[in-house]
């Protein structure tokens, strides 16, 4: 038995709430350590039930977003750590529970994302044609158990949604997958899928006002790129009152997307007065209509299947409060997409907080609580939560270094009043996990391992002249990383 005095933190999840939090516990460790009376070692074991690591960043982001393959290199810098040991292939609650981490570890932290669409809850939402962003990002982004095939036979589609995942689905509807492929990790089914696409009109339905949305610049900036693609906007949606205007100018970011928007109605108008062509004044033959104040409430069928989407107008106010107008129109479209939210997952063993979508936790604070709320929610003891486990599906990657930032400082402060300075685990052998594992027949993908797979990843992209092309099927994910 190789006994360690370091401290032992568990971490559920590798995406990148998962790798930041493990960064900036060792850096913190590393400069309170001492004062806190913790010492500054640690070894941080990372637990992903995915073969390969980066979450968010490799499942749930458009291919094409050029900032993803910076974001992915920092977490792999991170991850090339030797105090941080990364056990991919290992599910948490079915390879090892909750007891068994906390016999082992000082502090067992949440990381876990978001795989659930919230459900649309619109008549007709049942229809044959109508699917949740999530399982369609699944597929274009070659999630391991994700569909291999999409259905992509529909001339006229719809998406409803005023976010980033709205926009990432819309502009994949929209792509051209030469282009897609030329500049992207696409794996040939997704490539297949794109260049089969039959969508000519894409409809955009935002139940807010321009003021209101949730949209990046970068994924703006993104939609007005797209080859063969003419931007439609309707004029009305830019007459912004005053007040309105005010408000947006409050919040820097509200301020440049509005800005942003401002800037695509100029070029939806040049579209058209150059003869209905895209961006770079080539024939479009593609429409991208965008609909602020727009509002689906059904979902029309013919035979079981998507005919149209109807739509009330609504208004928008300068606090952002959406009143309904009565008018309705209707739009003939085959296939309805949905991206109004994802549901964050569920931990065995840990309670939930449906109304939030996110685990309990203490006022936000990320120590995981008995129930969601009320006078009866018991802080936990050595357990965390951090990301979209902690806050619920809401804001960017950038967001969980803040988080992981307040969730560290917890632990930490946590640890020190802990007994043994903070070194609470009964069984403190770090060898100990893997004969658990082992004894289950659980063969977990280590750094090297996911090195091995990123490795054929390159050499396969290589062979087509791109710089990287991914591996979808989980089996030949371990047998690259075993071999």
């Amino acid at each position: 038995m190789s006994e360690t005095n370091e401290l032992r933190i568990a971490v559920i999840g590798a995406g990148p709430a998962g790798v930041y939090s493990s960064d900036i516990f060792l850096r913190q460790l590393g400069k309170l350590g001492e004062e806190l009376g913790l010492g500054t070692k640690a070894r941080i074991d990372l637990f992903e039930k995915l073969p390969v690591p980066f979450g968010l960043v490799r499942y749930g982001v458009a291919p094409d977003h050029p900032s993803i393959k910076f974001i992915a290199s920092a977490l792999e810098k991170t991850l090339d750590n030797p105090d941080i040991h990364l056990y991919c292939d290992v599910e948490f609650g079915k390879d090892v529970t909750l007891d068994e981490l906390l016999e082992r570890y000082d502090a067992v932290l949440f990381a876990t994302g978001a795989v659930e669409d919230k459900p649309l809850g619109l008549p007709g939402s049942d229809l044959d044609g109508v699917y949740g962003a999530a399982k369609f990002v699944e597929w274009y982004d070659g999630y391991p158990t994700g569909a291999r095939e999409w259905p992509l036979d529909a001339e006229e589609v719809a998406v409803i949604g005023g976010g980033n995942v709205a926009m990432d689905v819309a502009r994949e509807l929209m792509r051209n997958a030469d282009d897609l492929k030329a500049k992207t990790d696409i794996p040939d089914n997704v490539y297949k899928g794109i260049k089969a696409n039959k969508a000519k009109t894409l409809h955009l339905f935002i139940r807010r006002g321009v003021a209101q949305a949730k949209f990046s610049v970068q994924e703006l900036r993104e939609m007005e790129k797209l080859p063969g693609v003419q931007l439609i906007i309707n004029e009305d949606d830019f007459d912004l009152d005053d007040d309105t205007i005010e408000e947006a100018g409050k919040d820097k970011l509200t301020r440049q997307m509005v800005e942003e928007l401002f800037a695509i109605r100029e070029m939806a108008e040049d579209m058209e007065d150059d003869g209905d062509t895209d961006f770079e004044g080539n024939p479009a033959d593609r429409k991208y209509y965008i609909h602020f104040n727009s509002a689906p409430v059904e979902v029309l069928g013919e035979d079981g299947k998507v005919k149209a989407i109807r739509v009330e107008k609504t208004t928008t106010s300068a606090d952002g409060k959406m009143t309904r107008t009565g008018e309705f129109e209707e739009y003939p479209v085959q296939a309805v997409y949905h991206a109004i939210g994802y549901k964050p997952a569920t931990a065995p063993g840990i309670a939930y907080d449906e109304r939030r979508a996110h685990l309990a936790n203490a006022n936000g604070d990320g120590r995981i609580t008995t129930e969601a709320s009320g006078e009866g929610a018991q802080v936990r003891e050595r357990l965390y939560a951090t990301g979209w486990a902690k806050r619920g599906p809401v804001g960017l990657i950038g967001s969980t270094k803040s988080d992981a930032l307040l969730i560290v400082t917890n632990m930490l402060e946590d640890l020190s009043k802990a007994a043994e300075g903070g070194r609470v685990a009964a069984d403190r052998d770090p060898e100990s996990i893997d004969r658990l594992l082992a004894s289950r027949g659980v063969k977990p993908i280590d750094f090297a391992g996911w090195k091995k797979v990123d490795a054929f990843e390159r050499a396969e992209g290589a062979k087509e002249g791109r710089e990287h092309k991914k591996v979808i099927d989980p089996e030949q994910m371990r047998a690259l990383a075993h071999a």
